[in-house]
């Protein structure tokens, strides 16, 4: 991905949370407010919940504004500045479900202005469930764990205040559940809370990607026609994006190919995978013992050469570097008939894909194909039609 396009994504997870700012003063304003209207201990208990959400929210954008910086003394970027935003979201959580947890064995009966304080709960309720699935959704869609936090954050105030609501139904019919049910929501808040922690301090110790992208990310590689197999892969989180460093062992005598291949996957990785913000890939290059040579031919006979994109059959042969003699040979038909879109383009993907070190082409031939081919690093040898 492109740097313009990482700026975007953070700006616009930063608007978010600029949003989330105001909201959470909101809440916390109504509920505490209400709350000492109405006598209800545990609706301004609520309110001071969502007031330790509007300093994490605050917490959140100053990561955020970091992780968008450029600075000379950090070269792999600020993006952990948002992992530092997490995990103080994820300690105010874990305060949270303490406080909960706390009020459900200490406090006492109590018998507050159901008429004042219950439609503030239902809204409030409404409020929170609301928003945090819009953050949720939001950093999912921008690969941001601290909007994703946030929308966390805003689901378990969802359920302490749930809580509060149940609470003042039962006080309404004189049932009091507040203790039973605050016991419930500060496991479940624990939970989150603790989750949240072990991954933001999981990425400050430059925890691993997840192994399946990791996987995804080597198998492309590997394909690339000049890659025998990738040696090492070592990478990292960084916030939501991810760094990757790669030791691939290719087939090449030559320095400038090897250094050709890397540059090229350097850019293709991050296009294929957008989380990647950075790919280094260091090349191990040496010349190989046994050659692949493919010939496009008119025929099954090696001298009936002729253009790629007439070839209905391709000769590959398996030689040895140093004589020359030809180790084994076998002819592959071309799999695209002439009449079919885009042929060209898919047959040159398709010779890509056997790995040729050679391929022949008849003299003043030249074409797409050919071209393709020389991108990839391929030898792209000229020869007498008659060979």
């Amino acid at each position: 991905m492109a740097g313009d396009d990482r700026h975007k994504e953070i700006k616009a997870a930063r608007r978010r949370v600029a949003v989330s700012v105001l909201v959470n003063l909101a809440l916390s304003t109504v509920k505490i407010a209400t709350g000492i209207m109405a006598r209800s201990g545990a609706l301004v208990a609520d309110g001071i919940h969502s007031l330790t959400d509007f300093f994490a929210a605050v917490a959140l954008y100053a990561g955020l504004w970091i992780a968008d910086r450029r600075h000379p003394s950090f070269h792999y970027g600020l993006y952990k500045a948002e992992t530092v935003a997490t995990l103080v979201v994820a300690v105010g959580i874990l305060m949270v479900a303490y406080e909960i947890a706390r009020r459900a064995v200490l406090g006492g009966a109590s018998s507050p202005d159901v008429g004042i304080a219950l439609p503030v709960a239902a809204v409030t309720l409404f409020v929170s469930v609301g928003f945090g699935l819009y953050q949720l959704h939001g950093g999912r869609r921008l690969s941001s764990p601290a909007l994703e936090a946030d929308g966390r954050d805003y689901l378990a105030d969802s359920m302490s205040t749930t809580v509060v609501f149940l609470a003042l139904t039962g006080s309404a019919y004189g049932i009091d559940l507040d203790r039973w049910g605050s016991a419930v929501v500060a496991l479940f808040v624990l939970k989150s809370g603790g989750g949240l922690l072990f991954n933001s301090l999981r990425d400050l110790m430059d925890g691993a990607i997840d192994r399946e992208t990791e996987r995804q990310i080597v198998a492309m590689v590997e394909s690339h026609p000049r890659v025998t197999r990738v040696k090492r892969c070592l990478s990292r989180k960084a916030g939501g994006r991810f760094l990757v460093d790669l030791d691939v062992i290719m087939q090449t005598p030559s320095h400038r190919v090897a250094d050709q291949v890397a540059d090229r996957l350097e850019e293709e990785i991050p296009a294929a995978f957008p989380r990647v913000v950075m790919a280094r890939v260091r090349p191990h290059f040496g010349p190989a013992e046994i050659l692949r040579r493919m010939t496009p031919v008119a025929g099954l006979d090696r001298d009936e050469i002729c253009p790629p994109e007439q070839a209905p059959w391709f000769l590959l042969e398996e030689v040895e570097a140093g004589s020359g003699a030809v180790v084994s040979r076998q002819f592959l038909e071309n799999p695209f008939p002439e009449t079919e879109v885009d042929r060209k383009i898919r047959l040159g993907g398709w010779i890509l894909s056997h790995k040729p070190d050679i391929f022949n082409i008849p003299e003043l031939c030249d074409g797409p194909v050919p071209e393709l081919l020389r991108q990839a690093g391929i030898e792209v040898s000229m020869v007498a039609a008659s060979a």
